[in-house]
């Protein structure tokens, strides 16, 4: 049988990480795919496992081989998912959530129209800001600037298929937990999963 394709989007600082990250904690068949991604590993982060930190030129010679799935340039950094490696999860009937922008969701759904696509928002621009300040990992003209950012990135909400509020932790990860357990349990995937049980009791 063959997985689940997830896109989870949020702006910087909304707590997608850390609600994807406790997701997959809990489930095995559920794997997040790791990005490829010209940007400085920061501390405690590991090639692999984070993300694959490749150099601008290597990042450059994979997109034009048509390697990632979707690419995009975020804060000067780029950013790309293999196709490959999705399609070595998805095939072995795993559930692959893909933690990306916007823009990357727009190039996916042009190839796999069927994928289920999430958003996350905070519950205010000012708990944005605390939440982008406590991490520490930026000064007050890159938050300014992420800021900025964050407020075209959550005017795109529009084109996901569900929407989250990240205001309660738990309640988030209840929610989004729903989604892509329900996706497993629709009409279409239980038909191929369930076919010689659906022919027997309807024999």
């Amino acid at each position: 049988m063959i997985g689940s394709l997830f896109i989870v989007a949020a702006p910087s600082g909304a707590g997608k990480t850390s609600l994807v990250n406790a997701l997959v904690a809990k489930h095995q068949n559920i794997k997040l795919s790791v990005s490829h991604t010209t940007r400085k590993a920061r501390d405690g982060e590991v090639d692999g496992q984070d993300y694959f930190f490749v150099s601008q030129e290597k990042f450059a010679q994979m997109r034009d081989d048509g390697s990632f799935l979707e690419s995009a340039t975020v804060f000067d950094n780029s950013y790309g998912t293999s196709s490959d490696a999705v399609m070595s999860q998805l095939t072995q009937g795993n559930d692959v959530i893909l933690e990306i922008d916007w823009q990357g969701a727009e190039q996916v759904r042009k190839n796999h129209a069927d994928c289920t696509s999430i958003f996350i928002l905070p519950p205010s621009k000012a708990a944005l800001v605390e939440r982008l300040r406590g991490r520490g990992q930026d000064d007050e003209e890159t938050i300014a600037r992420r800021m900025r950012d964050a407020e075209n990135e959550m005017s795109h909400y529009v084109d996901f298929d569900y929407l989250i509020i990240n205001d309660d932790f738990e309640l988030a990860l209840v929610e989004l937990e729903a989604i892509i357990t329900a996706k497993g349990k629709s009409l279409a995937v239980q038909k191929q999963a369930q076919a010689n049980l659906l022919m027997e009791l309807l024999a």
